[in-house]
């Protein structure tokens, strides 16, 4: 089978796994942010442990499913927010288990270890408050236990997969100038703004289905996608460059692993969901 092809039946995949999980009921929604974020810090911890630094894998990945999910409890109304200081004692064991592991450079791998919570497990921790106790687009299968709505979440992977398309199409036809050559060499600006058109188009033709905010603001929340998933994209490629590794993982044969199919929705969910609790 050759790449193209590949490509598209994983990326097919990863489609259903996401808008299904996602949209299906609640109780998937919480498993599959679960499982993405799990995997991403899975993958990170693997990919800067084979720079000789060894970060603590288990409690890092712990720390950062524990945000995830009092999150999730406190956006569906189970929990108080005072709830997320329990994740102040799990941090401090993690700096006190250093003490223990005598590696060469401890608070190098103290940097990694907080570095993959902060960079994964706080965006993914944002998810829960954007669907639940919202109104608009239902879940596939009903439910009577909490005000729960994906839209914004299903919108957003919807924008997201419109700018990499559009992004992909322009810059293989058109592309002739290098968007960041010593990051990315791949990216050109044509990429770049054809993947934003797609995007703003996406946002336009949608807003109706998605409801949440009006269709000028989706539109503005597409740029917002596009923008910040293209730095998103970058800062991950200068992640492996440091490393010296082409994939985060090989679990998404033709598409790399998890951080790799991610990367753009860890950097631009955060400002997209500032932008709808300040205007939505």
């Amino acid at each position: 089978m050759n790449n193209f092809f590949r490509r598209t039946l994983t990326g097919a995949w990863i489609v259903i796994f996401v808008l299904g999980g996602f949209w299906i009921h609640p109780v998937s929604f919480f498993l599959t942010g679960l499982v993405i974020l799990a995997g991403i810090q899975y993958e990170y911890y693997l990919m800067v442990g084979n720079t000789g630094t060894k970060p603590q894998m288990i409690p890092g990945i712990i720390t950062g499913a524990a945000a995830y999910i009092i999150s999730t409890l406190i956006a569906a109304g189970v929990l108080k927010m005072k709830f997320l200081l329990v994740l102040i004692p799990l941090m401090l064991l993690i700096m006190i288990l250093e003490l223990y592991r005598r590696q060469e450079k401890p608070f190098d791998s103290l940097a990694h270890t907080f570095f993959s919570v902060l960079y994964t497990a706080l965006p993914f921790s944002l998810f829960p408050f954007a669907a639940f106790s919202r109104d608009g687009l239902p879940s596939l299968l009903p439910h009577n236990q909490v005000v729960f709505s994906p839209g914004i979440i299903i919108g957003f992977f919807l924008l997201l997969w419109a700018n990499d398309v559009g992004a992909y199409l322009a810059g293989i036809s058109f592309g002739r100038h290098r968007l960041m050559e010593r990051i990315s060499p791949k990216k050109s600006w044509e990429g770049f703004f054809g993947g934003m058109i797609l995007a703003a188009v996406a946002a336009w033709l949608l807003s109706d289905w998605l409801g949440v905010v009006e269709r000028e603001r989706w539109v503005l929340i597409a740029l917002i996608v596009s923008v910040s998933g293209t730095y998103g994209d970058l800062i991950e490629s200068m992640l492996k460059r440091s490393i010296g590794v082409k994939d985060s993982g090989t679990i998404m044969p033709g598409h790399g692993g998890f951080l790799d199919r991610f990367d753009s929705a860890i950097i631009s969910f955060p400002l997209v969901f500032l932008f709808i609790s300040l205007f939505g």
